[in-house]
Parts: structure tokens; C-alpha cells; sequence
């Protein structure tokens, strides 16, 4: 995998700044140009990786984009096209180069100039550079078109789009984990999946899927470790994974995210996405936690009594 979640680096580093480098000079020209080489970039690795070292090694190269399900909020045109504008904001950005040799149609329309044009040579170095997908996958959107969005970034303004959590009658699209981005909405992935199967027909594999819980100085032990919604979350996306593999998508593989408790990008220690508890205040001991014995149980399901697969 070549580069996990360039959509973050460029967008989080050059437009929000909330990542490195942080910078916001230029939100309108920086993130097209950051997003441009980090394709170029992957595109030139495949073809050195191809051309010196696969025929000794036989391995496979992919990149890994993260996308939320974009969910219209209604059955309106507007609302479906900015749904699926909002896609190809998310993964079109990185994979239609990838597949078709340039930026998806709806990017073109809105940033015009703003974004990096491909060469011919370009273009031929860009095709056929992708032996698999890997899909970061957490949570899902209502989409809906907007003119005009209040407040927020230009990456989002420019896609005329409204994101929201909400069903019209004010219920949650579902429960909540820790994180204010990420809700438990286990047909998103089923969806995401079929959209990119579909739209780029190559092997996929879920690099990455789970949840968060607060950390807590206040909660005992034995409550961090009963991580109940965590158990919920697994069987209803593994169950999606498990739908979507028999409506016909080449699903090779599936990563929780993640085995142990770790240090989460700005957000640090305060955020738990681990199966297994870390005491970080105690010579970082371990604990399982239910969600561990839980897939622990799924994943032996598949063994007879002499501990082969069936």
C-alpha cells in the first residue's frame, strides 16, 4: 500500500490545517496540487515496483482512500447528484485518475483551473496502476445539495454539499461513538462497497473499520473493557462485508481498526479504537476487551474440533 488516506493529507494539511504541515495559504490551488503528486507519486512506485522487483517477488501494489457513504437525503435529483458528487470529491478524487487518466467530471466542473491538469506522459504512467483497493471505511452522510454553505472549509463549499446525521423527523442516522464524525451505520459499508466495486471493478480489501470510546479517568476497568456498541458495530459491518461479498463484490480481505488502544492523530490518547484495553498509566499492561472475545468467537467459527478450517 503506497499511501494510506492521501485525501487527509491533502485536504487536513492544506485546508483545514488542522494536520501537518498545517498550512492554509492557499485552500483554492494546495490540496489539488498536494492530492496531484501524491497520485503521480503512487502511479511512478507501481511502475519501478513492476518493472524491477515483481517478477522475483510476485507482490501486489494498491493505495488506500477513505470514504464515508454519501446517503441522498431525499429522493430529489439535486439531492442524489450531490451525493454522488460528494463520491467523487471523497474516492473519485484519487481513484478515477487511476482507472480513467484524469479527475472526475464534477471536480473539473467546480475547480476548473484549480485543478492540476495530467499530461499525456502522465496519463500513460497513471492507468492500470492499481492491483487492489483499500477502503478505510467508519461512518456514513445524508447528503444534500446546497447554493450556498454556511461556514467550513473551501473543500467543501466548492462541492455544493450538505452533510448531516440526521433523518428528516430529527433520529440519527445511527448510534454514536466517541469521535463527533463517527456513527454506527453498518449498510454504509455494504453500500460503499457495491459503489466502488462497480465503478472500478478491481479486488478490494477493508484496510480499515471500527469505533471509538472516550477515555476515561472516572470509568472502572471493568466498564472500559464491557465495550457493548463496539461488539455491535463488528457484527452488523462484518455482516454488511459478509452481503456485500454475495451481491458479487471481490472482497479479499477485512482489518479491524484496531488491536490494541493508540496514540489517534491530533485527538492523541483521548480516543480508545482498540480491541484490547492499553493501561497507559500503568506499564502499558493489556486487557481484552468483550469486542476481543467476541472476534476471537467469530473468527474460530470457521475451525472443526481438530482446529482446521472447514
Amino acid at each position: 500500500m503506497t499511501v494510506n488516506e492521501p485525501l487527509q493529507t491533502a485536504v487536513n494539511g492544506y485546508d483545514t490545517a488542522i494536520f501537518a504541515p498545517g498550512r492554509r495559504e492557499n485552500a483554492r490551488i494546495e490540496p489539488y496540487l498536494a492530492a496531484h503528486h501524491q497520485i503521480l507519486a503512487h502511479a511512478a512506485a507501481v511502475s519501478i515496483y513492476r518493472n524491477k522487483y515483481k517478477e522475483k517477488q510476485g507482490g501486489q501494489v494498491g493505495i488506500v482512500v477513505d470514504c464515508e457513504w454519501a446517503e441522498a437525503n431525499s429522493d430529489k435529483i439535486e439531492d442524489k447528484s450531490a451525493a454522488a458528487r460528494r463520491l467523487d470529491f471523497q474516492i473519485g478524487w484519487y481513484l478515477h485518475p487511476l482507472y480513467f487518466g484524469d479527475y472526475p467530471e464534477s471536480m473539473r466542473e467546480r475547480l476548473g483551473d484549480q485543478l492540476p491538469k495530467f499530461s499525456e506522459e502522465d496519463k500513460k504512467l497513471l492507468l492500470n496502476k492499481l492491483d487492489f483497493i483499500g477502503l478505510n471505511h467508519y461512518t456514513s452522510r445524508f447528503i444534500s445539495h446546497v447554493t450556498e454553505s454556511a461556514g467550513g472549509n473551501y473543500y467543501y463549499k466548492v462541492q455544493e454539499t450538505k452533510r448531516t446525521v440526521e433523518w428528516e423527523g430529527g433520529e440519527t442516522i445511527g448510534e454514536k461513538a466517541a469521535s463527533e464524525w463517527l456513527y454506527v451505520v453498518p449498510w454504509g459499508l455494504r453500500k460503499v462497497l457495491n459503489y466502488v466495486s462497480q465503478k472500478y471493478a478491481t479486488p478490494i480489501f477493508v484496510t480499515e473499520n471500527g469505533m471509538d470510546d472516550e477515555d476515561s479517568d472516572d470509568s472502572p476497568l471493568h466498564e472500559m473493557l464491557d465495550d457493548k456498541l463496539r461488539v455491535r458495530y463488528f457484527k452488523g459491518y462484518l455482516a454488511s462485508v459478509a452481503q456485500a461479498i454475495k451481491d458479487g463484490v471481490d472482497v479479499r480481505g477485512y482489518f479491524a481498526w484496531s488491536l490494541l488502544d493508540n496514540f489517534e492523530w491530533a485527538q492523541g490518547y483521548t480516543k480508545r479504537f482498540g480491541l484490547v484495553y492499553v493501561d497507559y498509566k500503568n506499564g502499558l499492561s493489556r486487557h481484552p476487551k468483550s469486542s476481543a472475545y467476541w472476534f476471537s468467537r467469530f473468527l474460530k467459527a470457521g475451525e472443526n474440533k481438530n482446529g482446521k478450517e472447514e
